[in-house]
C-alpha cells in the first residue's frame, strides 16, 4: 500500500478520532511511555514561566503527558486533524493550554510563533512529507538552548524488532482498525514505521538539521527496540537535559 499523506491522512485521523482513545488505551504502556518521554525534557520548576509546543497532539494524550512533566507551563498543542482536536478540546485542561488546527508545516500561517522553551513531538515525523523541513521549522521556533523531545516508532534495525512490530500490527492493531472502519489508517501505521528511519538514522537526521546534544533513549517493555525518545537542544546554550532510564 502507499502511505497516507496530507489531506488523506488528516481525513483518516478525523474518522478514527471516534475510537482513537480506546485504541491507544488498549496498547500496553502507551500513556506511560508518553509520560516518560515528556519527563526526558527535564523541564525545571514544573514548567513555571515556560512556553511549550506540542506538535501532533492528536486527542491530547501527548498534551496530558507534557502537563504531567510541566504542570505550570503554557502549552500550545497543534494538530492537522480537526476530528482529533475536537476530542482533545472536549477534555478538561488547565488555563494556559490552547489548541491550534494546523499542519506542522504551516505554523506561522496559523499564528504559532516562537520562541518556545521546548517542543514535544509524539508519533509525528513518520507522518510528514519532509521530516527535514519540519525539523527546520521546529528549530526556527525554539529559543536558543530550547529542548526537543521526539517520541516515535523508530525501529532499531534488528530483524527481530521489525518482526515483533509486524506481528503486533497484523495480529492485533490492523484487525481492530478494520473492525472500526479505519483499515487505511492502521495499515498506514504499520507501513509508515517499517518505511521510516531507524533510530540511528533519525538521530543522524537531527544532527544534520543542526540540533545538538542528540541522545537516543529506549523505552521499556515490548516496545524496546521499536519506540524511542530522542532528546536534543537548539544551539545557543549548554545541554542540561538529564537522562532518564
Amino acid at each position: 500500500m502507499s502511505l497516507l499523506r496530507d489531506a488523506d491522512l488528516s481525513a483518516a485521523f478525523d474518522h478514527a478520532s471516534r475510537t482513537y482513545d480506546r485504541m491507544t488505551s488498549a496498547s500496553p504502556g502507551y500513556h506511560r511511555h508518553l509520560r516518560r518521554s515528556a519527563r526526558r525534557l527535564a523541564l525545571p520548576a514544573a514548567g513555571r514561566g515556560l512556553r511549550l509546543l506540542d506538535l501532533g497532539c492528536g486527542t491530547g494524550a501527548s498534551t496530558a503527558a507534557l502537563l504531567r512533566a510541566a504542570p505550570l507551563a503554557e502549552v500550545t498543542a497543534v494538530d492537522a486533524s480537526a476530528g482529533m482536536l475536537e476530542r482533545a478540546r472536549a477534555k478538561p485542561w488547565p488555563p494556559g493550554v490552547s489548541f491550534v488546527h494546523s499542519p506542522v508545516e504551516l505554523l506561522d500561517t496559523a499564528g504559532v510563533r516562537g520562541p518556545f522553551d521546548a517542543v514535544f513531538a509524539a508519533y509525528l515525523f513518520r507522518n510528514v512529507d519532509d521530516a527535514d523541513q519540519v525539523l527546520a521549522a521546529v528549530r526556527s521556533v525554539l529559543a536558543p538552548g530550547g529542548r526537543l523531545a521526539v517520541h516515535e516508532y523508530t525501529l532499531s534495525g534488528r530483524p527481530a524488532d521489525r518482526a515483533v512490530w509486524t506481528a503486533v500490527c497484523k495480529a492485533l492493531v490492523m484487525p481492530l482498525g478494520r473492525r472500526h472502519g479505519d483499515t487505511e489508517l492502521y495499515d498506514h501505521l504499520w507501513h509508515s514505521v517499517v518505511a521510516f528511519d531507524t533510530a540511528d538514522a533519525f538521530a543522524a537526521r537531527l544532527r544534520g538539521s543542526g540540533f545538538a546534544g542528540v541522545r537516543v533513549l529506549p523505552l521499556p517493555g515490548w516496545q524496546t527496540g521499536i519506540t524511542h525518545t530522542f532528546v536534543a537542544y537548539a544551539p545557543g546554550a549548554t545541554d542540561t537535559t538529564e537522562e532518564y532510564a
